[in-house]
């Protein structure tokens, strides 16, 4: 298996980069994982074009930026740390006083030691980010009077391009499982780079066994929220046809507890999936989020109107570990062990959805059982009893429930759903 190779091509290639929304490190590193996989392809869109009620914004690229102190000293630098700069941060040149400089430093006084991770994608705005104790270093070095020399040299290119990565692997059926992961964060390990190495472990395991596969698996790998409303904007029809699941999957390399994020209405294949692979891997402790606690990808995936049924897969969610937003997310907290465990659960959830089924009825409205000779000339209490369970069969043939739930809800046998799915498809009223 090269699930070690890709944590490797993570840990000591992609970190370092510069990501964002758009701009030169989000193409580097997509062009990083095509070289993995011949079969990838990079796709874009221009800045500025709709995607729903949202808009591309500029393509966003920095080639340095820095404070320099009256003595010529770089005191903070982008090129020491790329948290360092507000993410989208407009270009500026000019000379400002310690108090405007001070107003201009983000920090996190919790973690003294910690720089975070501030961007402002949709508002022009500029600043710096750095520890707690570097900023408190500053203030207590420098004079009110003193200047401080400003430079950030970047680039908002209004006719630039937002790209994104695809891969496909062909099933016997027009049936889809969807996972999507996302680069769009600089250098952060588990809120970034998890994802995308545990992912690129499933396409090389899935590649291996596509001859077998029962149904499509389509990987992408998009720019958070922005990337995801435009995937969908280009590709609904195809989803809204084809999807049965997936699953989001971020945060999934630490070696704490497992966890998961269910469907909106916790229902879906995706989230018995998930729950099946728990129990199939011996993890009992783990831990079940509620569509509520929604923040990444999973927002837009079952927004009304997408309705994908996508659950997310994590080890420890986002914003639930200290290290989160923080140069602390580190390759320190990401660990192969960490990246190994929360690929195995997610390489068994994929096999899970693989094997269900999930029947459509074909006919709008209430099928005619009679003209199918399913539904008897004369009736009786036993005939009606039957007949009310092909029916009630149908009313949960929506397309979203998979046989195991559909047995639940109607209350008969695993084995009595199934003889009477067959029945139904012999009969064409599913699919």
């Amino acid at each position: 298996m090269n699930l070690k190779k890709y944590y490797n091509l993570g840990k000591n290639i992609l970190y370092p980069i510069n990501r964002s929304l758009t701009g030169d490190g989000t193409k580097k590193t997509l062009k990083i994982i095509k070289n993995q996989f011949k079969d990838f392809k990079i796709k874009s869109i221009k800045s500025g074009s709709k995607v729903f009620d949202w808009t591309i914004p500029p393509e966003w690229n920095v080639k340095e930026a820095y404070v320099e102190d009256k003595y010529g000293n770089k005191i903070i630098d982008f090129k020491n740390n790329n948290l360092h700069l507000l993410g989208y941060s407009i270009p500026i040149r000019k000379k400002i006083l310690k108090r405007e400089l001070l107003s201009r430093i983000d920090v996190l006084e919790k973690q003294p030691n910690a720089i975070p991770y501030i961007c402002s994608y949709y508002k022009k705005n500029w600043g710096f980010c750095t520890s707690f104790n570097h900023k408190q270093i500053i203030k207590n070095k420098y004079k009110e009077k003193d200047y401080f020399n400003i430079v950030i040299d970047s680039k908002l290119d209004k006719n630039g391009l937002l790209n994104y990565g695809e891969l496909v692997l062909r099933g016997k059926s027009k049936e889809e499982i969807l996972i999507s992961t996302y680069i769009c964060h600089p250098s952060m390990a588990n809120n970034e780079l998890s994802g995308p190495i545990v992912t690129m472990g499933l396409i090389d395991y899935f590649k291996k066994k596509e001859k077998k596969l029962k149904k499509t698996i389509r990987f992408v790998f998009v720019p958070e929220t922005i990337g995801s409303i435009t995937y969908l904007s280009q590709n609904l029809r195809n989803l809204k046809e084809n999807v049965t699941g997936g699953f989001v999957i971020s945060c999934i390399g630490d070696e704490k507890n497992h966890s998961c994020m269910f469907t909106k209405y916790e229902n879906s294949p995706s989230d018995e999936a998930i729950l099946e692979a728990y129990k199939k891997l011996k993890i009992k402790k783990y831990k079940v989020y509620t569509f509520l606690d929604r923040g990444s990808d999973e927002r837009q995936y079952n927004s009304p109107g997408i309705d994908l049924n996508i659950a997310s897969i994590f080890r420890t969610k986002y914003g639930e570990y200290p290290e989160y937003h923080t140069s602390l997310d580190d390759f320190k907290l990401v660990t192969y062990k960490g990246i190994l465990g929360g690929f195995r659960v997610a390489k068994e959830a994929i096999e899970n959805l693989q094997k269900k089924i999930v029947p459509k009825n074909i006919y709008l409205g209430e099928p005619q059982l009679g003209k199918r000779n399913l539904y008897s000339d004369k009736t009786s209490k036993y005939t009606n009893h039957r007949q009310a369970q092909y029916m009630n069969f149908l009313q949960y043939a929506d397309g979203r429930s998979s046989l195991e739930r559909i047995a639940f809800k109607i209350n008969i046998s695993l084995k009595k759903t199934k003889k009477i799915f067959g029945l139904l498809v012999k009969n064409k009223l599913i699919n």
